[in-house]
């Protein structure tokens, strides 16, 4: 993070501008932030954000780079690879029909988008699983928890205490019938105070703050660093609105598939999110297809190491 300023491929431009602010290296701009970064050169909260994104990335290369030593580059056979992602484990739901759709349920380490119209659940199936990831080993489950970013308000407390309460009474019911040690054991601590304090809950009410949210979530995973789940409820509704710079919304985008896959990667979590539903006008006639229906394709392309999934 100590990196100079002039090192970092920003624009000749801006980075005039900082210098002439007095930054230095690449921790003191990330430190300033997006809204302080935009007052103290006189540029947009947007360009800020974009400006930002390109140094957050720079970092996490020249970690990975450290990490990995001279040899940065990694090497391996595609048996290792298919061997490391049958690895992986997976959120159950405890619905086989779902479970079974999704291939074993929610895999760590992808990214799964749900589409759909207005409801049919997609907000619901989130909290859901914000519930599942914290279902104990002994049950079948990887006893996570859970990162729950809200775009769009549709966040219901009272429902998710529903759902916990009935996943609880769900694994009393299979102890009673097992009688295992552990499941008693597990029990003690699954409790619906437990499943709550660890949903963490983040609104965000507009691009910018969703941005900062998810290039800031890093350091948060590295603190909690149980979380297994993120969930975005709400990809594309931040960006559907006041962009009249669409290529603009591209790069941004393209930064956000980019963050979303280090984080699966890096954290081994499973990152899921919703998307809204768009009429496509034809010649002949119209269909209803996912909104930023380009997005996902771009970032499945991105890493062989994190296949994006539609449903």
């Amino acid at each position: 993070m100590q990196r100079e300023l002039g090192s970092l491929p920003l624009a000749p431009a801006l980075r005039a501008r900082l210098v002439a602010a007095g930054f230095q290296t690449a921790q003191e701009l990330l430190e300033t932030g997006p809204c302080g970064l935009s007052k103290e050169i006189g540029i947009s909260k947007e360009e800020a954000l974009e400006a930002l994104q390109v140094v957050r990335q720079e970092c996490h290369g020249d970690a990975a780079r450290t990490a990995g030593g001279s040899g940065a580059t990694r090497k391996c056979t595609a048996l290792e690879l298919l061997e490391e992602e049958q690895a992986q484990g997976f959120i159950i739901t405890f619905c086989s029909a779902l479970d079974n759709i999704l291939g074993g349920g929610v895999q760590l380490t992808k990214i799964t988008e749900i589409c759909g119209a207005p409801g049919v659940g997609k907000t619901q199936l989130c909290m859901q699983l914000a519930v599942d990831v914290q279902i104990p080993e002994c049950f079948g489950g990887v006893a996570g928890e859970a990162v729950f970013i809200d775009t769009e308000g549709s966040f219901m407390v009272d429902r998710v205490v529903d759902i916990a309460t009935a996943c609880v009474q769900h694994c009393q019911l299979i102890a009673e019938a097992h009688q295992e040690e552990d499941h008693l054991k597990a029990l003690e601590t699954f409790t619906l105070e437990s499943i709550l304090s660890h949903i963490y809950y983040f609104r965000c009410r507009d691009y910018i703050e969703l941005l900062a949210q998810v290039y800031l979530l890093p350091d948060f995973l590295s603190e909690h660093s149980k979380v297994r789940l993120v969930v975005v409820d709400g990809i594309a509704f931040p960006f559907r609105h006041d962009f009249e710079d669409l290529s603009l919304r591209t790069r941004l985008l393209n930064g956000l598939a980019q963050q979303l896959i280090i984080i699966a990667n890096d954290h081994k979590s499973a990152v899921v999110l919703t998307n809204q539903m768009t009429t496509r006008i034809g010649q002949s006639q119209s269909t209803l297809v996912p909104a930023l229906v380009s997005w996902l394709p771009r970032c499945a392309a991105s890493s062989c190491h994190s296949k994006c999934r539609r449903y």
